[in-house]
């Protein structure tokens, strides 16, 4: 598969198709990245991993020359088909390629997922995500069964973002989330011109490994937790006041026992009261 801009090009003209942007179509054509994410993965043969948007099969090719047994998920019909007569072909016992979204296939149709999450290798994601569908993906793998690791080429705002903590302005509810499930290691910077066509954007790989006692939050605590965010001015007791009904939950007392008020805003709550919160929440239609 390609590994520079001319390939890349040139097999795009063959097969006749143009990158589609908001698919986020930005290949990499850098053969150090592609090394760099399966060393951060620490991929080893007989892994079970997924990839996302796999498109012309650069990574895709790296995980499977690695000895992984890879599930993929790709939207675009003419890539799929590529995959298909390509790479499905010269791989059919480890490469399980679906054509479809990956919102809405989250794990690329893993059919055991929960039996290795519980596993002592489990299951890995490694992926160049279109940036489009970073967060509503991450969320709804998030939703569990949980990969043990996942590195992720993500926009560098986006990385940010998921890492970010309380008191920065980019701590939001997917930080939340996220690092209630996992520590974030050492990642990667990337550069623009490792991609053709080139983004206007800064790109980083995210390096996520899954905590020892990983909390996943509940739909309805999803939903309440991204409503305090999205009035993240305000104060927390104003807001789940508004919310929840009186006495329902003993969030005050929680406060209390972490050294913060109900005058507090959203975005300087630590993690940990966060899950502590879901955990005596009540059950919510």
């Amino acid at each position: 598969m390609p590994l520079s801009p001319s390939a890349t090009r040139d097999l795009l003209a063959q097969l006749g198709h143009q990158p589609k942007r908001f698919l986020g179509q930005n290949f990499l054509v850098d053969g150090n990245i592609v090394r760099k994410s399966l060393e951060l993965a620490e991929i080893q043969a007989r892994d079970t991993v997924i990839e996302v948007g796999p498109g012309l099969g650069t990574l895709t090719t790296a995980l499977l020359d690695a000895g992984a047994d890879l599930w993929a998920v790709e939207k675009d019909r003419s890539l799929h088909a590529h995959l298909e007569a390509t790479l499905l072909a010269r791989h059919p016992e480890h490469f399980h390629l679906l054509e479809g979204d990956a919102v809405e296939h989250p794990l690329a149709g893993l059919p055991n997922a929960a039996e290795l999450a519980a596993g002592p290798r489990g299951f890995k994601i490694v992926a160049n995500l279109p940036y489009a569908i970073a967060t509503p993906w991450l969320d709804g793998v998030l939703s569990g069964p949980l990969p043990q690791r996942l590195v992720l080429m993500l926009q560098l705002e986006a990385a940010q973002r998921y890492a970010a903590g309380p008191g920065s302005k980019s701590f939001g509810a997917i930080s939340v989330f996220l690092q209630a499930a996992y520590d974030i290691a050492q990642g990667h910077k990337v550069a623009a011109n490792c991609f053709f066509p080139r983004p206007d954007v800064e790109s980083h790989l995210i390096n996520l490994v899954r905590k020892s006692q990983p909390f996943v939050f509940s739909a309805p605590a999803k939903a309440l937790i991204r409503g305090c965010f999205q009035q993240r001015r305000k104060q927390i007791g104003s807001l789940l006041r508004a919310r929840l009904p009186a006495g329902s939950c003993p969030w005050s007392e929680l406060l209390s026992a972490h050294g913060l008020s109900d005058q507090t805003r959203p975005e300087a709550i630590p993690i940990d009261w966060w899950v502590g919160f879901a955990k005596v929440l009540p059950p919510l239609a």
